[in-house]
């Protein structure tokens, strides 16, 4: 492919278009790191806030791993995160928010240098932003997605290690380093070990995209100098593999099984049937959310401005090696076919087993807790971005970018991107309103109660201030079975909470 050098008035016309979609991108993520500040307690954080503080580091992940989930390095996470009570999961969203958008730059930064494809670095920002714009506000709770730190621990935190570990990977194999490529794999068994026993939904999600890609690298491997990459997804898979057999064979995952009394095997066919019902709704909720298409459109700004950097006469040598009979072109164009479909499918089959995570762990209704949808929703996000940059390629491979073709679909596909994300600003103005108002009646309920223990009160009033769909405090008439009232009492140290007078 030659290529097309983009000419200095078009690129800076594109360049300012980027930073357009960039600022009006990264503005709702400023909100939305901001409003960190305003978060509050409620539902699992209570529990978490007290068991940090009491327990220590190694308390709680002991109590993970004997009574809760057996979920070892989310209990650390969360101890870390709550040990300083609000700090952590205040702060906990600008992080989330910085690390992901630096990682998602640098990884297309990698994969670009990996095609030698030179594009202006403002559209790799715009387009990274508005990815990150779309996992956190675009699915079902933006709240839950974002700011509340369990749920981020879970199903946020994974991605974002994940893609830091793949960005390790691609620095190892760059230096060529025999030293470096060991510790690369090391550091990839153990991440994938740590978590296996931080989400069971993303080490199905990244298990099944890592084993694909292994077979893959596999039955490609000309060298033994090739063994890097798929060595590197073995590690991860077996990493993954032996982080959730610490974890479903510890005594707290087999409590949180009987919590959930299965009438049928989970893998019956009325069972299976259920789960393929849930799914099909999860992906009626995903496809009706048309802002996810900008990342598709983020995609094809990507593929519009990249220029091929290998010479010409390289190009002319390799050409040849591409021809030949016409079975050989046959056969290599329905490889190509397969390998660009085959991320749908591992798309479709890794949502199917969150779909059965959530079905097994929470009953019938569990499809309906969509930050665990995050899991497979960030590799769909990246994949559309993925299919924008080849149509992309492909209309500046067609010499279709001369003229005002490209300027054109650039505008188009930057207009419908910043169309995406205007279309968020009132979720993100909802959100923002119910955060700030919970947290003024939070602070005042909160020094209410305070002032009650500090008389020596064992019993102290306590209103349910719901949001983001959350549990709260009387979700049962039986005060034994209601967990969350249990843990603000022993968050304030105190016997029971009780419902203040009207």
């Amino acid at each position: 492919m030659l290529p097309f050098p983009i000419p200095p008035k078009q690129r800076k016309s594109l360049v300012l278009a980027s930073l357009v979609l960039a600022v009006a991108a990264g503005s709702l993520l400023a909100v939305g790191s901001f409003l960190g500040l305003s978060v509050r307690f409620t539902s699992d954080d209570w529990c978490a806030a007290w068991k940090s503080r009491d327990l220590g580091l190694l308390g709680i992940t002991h109590d993970f791993y004997e009574t809760q989930n057996g979920r070892i390095t989310n209990a650390l996470v969360t101890g870390i995160v709550y040990i300083n009570g609000l700090s952590g999961p205040q702060h906990l969203p600008l992080f989330l928010v910085l690390a992901l958008l630096a990682a998602l730059t640098l990884l297309a930064r990698a994969v670009l240098r990996l095609f030698s494809w030179e594009v202006p670095f403002p559209v790799v920002v715009a387009a990274a932003t508005v990815l990150v714009v779309l996992l956190f506000f675009a699915g079902p709770s933006g709240y839950q997605a974002l700011l509340w730190a369990p749920a981020t621990i879970s199903h946020t935190l994974p991605s974002v290690l994940a893609v830091w570990s793949v960005l390790a990977a691609f620095s190892a194999a760059r230096r060529d380093s025999p030293v470096g490529k060991r510790l690369a794999l090391g550091s990839a068994l153990a991440m994938g070990a740590a978590i296996g026993t931080l989400s069971e939904p993303f080490t199905i999600v990244s298990g099944l995209f890592a084993g694909a890609a292994a077979v893959i690298l596999l039955f490609g491997l000309r060298s033994v100098r090739d063994w890097f990459p798929p060595g590197w997804c073995l590690m991860w898979c077996a990493g993954l593999t032996s982080g959730f057999v610490l974890l479903y064979t510890s005594p707290g995952a087999a409590w949180r099984r009987t919590q959930q009394p299965q009438q049928r095997s989970p893998l019956s066919s009325t069972e299976l049937k259920a789960t393929a019902y849930d799914w099909l709704h999860i992906w009626e909720n995903v496809v009706a959310q048309r802002a996810y298409l900008a990342a598709l459109a983020v995609g094809l700004m990507i593929g519009l401005t990249a220029v091929d950097q290998r010479r010409p006469t390289a190009q002319k040598r390799t050409r040849p090696a591409a021809q030949g009979s016409g079975a050989e072109t046959g056969v290599s164009r329905r490889r190509r076919w397969l390998l660009a479909l085959l991320p749908v499918l591992l798309i479709g089959a890794c949502s199917f087993g969150v779909a059965f995570a959530l079905r097994t762990g929470y009953g019938p209704t569990g499809w309906t807790y969509g930050r665990a949808w995050t899991n497979f929703l960030f590799p769909m996000l990246l994949l559309l971005c993925a299919y924008g940059v080849l149509a992309g390629r492909a209309i500046v491979g067609r010499r279709l970018s001369s003229g005002l073709i490209r300027p054109v679909a650039f505008t188009v596909a930057a207009v419908a991107s910043l169309w995406a994300v205007a279309g968020l600003v009132p979720i993100v103005q909802s959100m923002a309103k119910d955060t700030v108002i919970r947290s003024v009646d939070w602070d005042r309920q909160d020094l209410l109660v305070r002032k009650e223990v500090a008389s020596g009160s064992k019993a102290v009033p306590y209103r349910p201030l719901r949001i983001g769909g959350l549990a709260e405090p009387y979700m049962t008439t039986n005060y034994a079975r209601d967990w969350v009232a249990q843990c603000v009492s022993r968050y304030y140290k105190v016997e029971r909470i009780r419902r203040p007078a009207p």
